[in-house]
């Protein structure tokens, strides 16, 4: 994913039923007064959340994110993200992943949750 390594994401853990990724805080990817920008905590959790959902797809599969919401409860000002990406439904149609944003002292900065549309060639259910 060309933006997640563009930004610095790094992908730490990868299984059908955890994947798990990071991200450190650079001044590069703040807002205002040195916090960490949502889009980029957004595209961590997304990042590490389609890896996920795609280690649960059928063979020759694809997927793409339709939907996905984010609340944000924490202020990151240092130090680094940690993404943990867990499935919450797997079906024929959608997967849907869900987030958790931790800082390094492990408090919740974060939850995504989001839907993944499955792919599928055509001609193939």
């Amino acid at each position: 994913m060309p933006l997640a390594s563009h930004l610095g994401v790094t992908l730490d853990e990868a299984t059908p039923e955890a994947a798990r990724g990071s991200l450190a805080w650079s001044a590069e990817l703040c807002t205002v007064g040195g916090v960490l920008h949502g889009g980029a905590l957004m595209t961590l959790a997304d990042a590490v959340g389609a890896v996920c959902a795609y280690l649960n797809l059928p063979a020759g599969a694809g997927t793409s994110t339709v939907e996905s919401k984010t609340n944000f409860l924490r202020a990151v000002r240092s130090g680094g993200v940690h993404a943990t990406a867990r499935p919450l439904h797997v079906g024929g149609t959608v997967v849907v992943v869900q987030t958790a944003l931790r800082d390094d002292e492990g408090r919740l900065v974060g939850q995504t949750t989001q839907t993944q549309l499955v792919l599928t060639p055509k001609g193939r259910p």
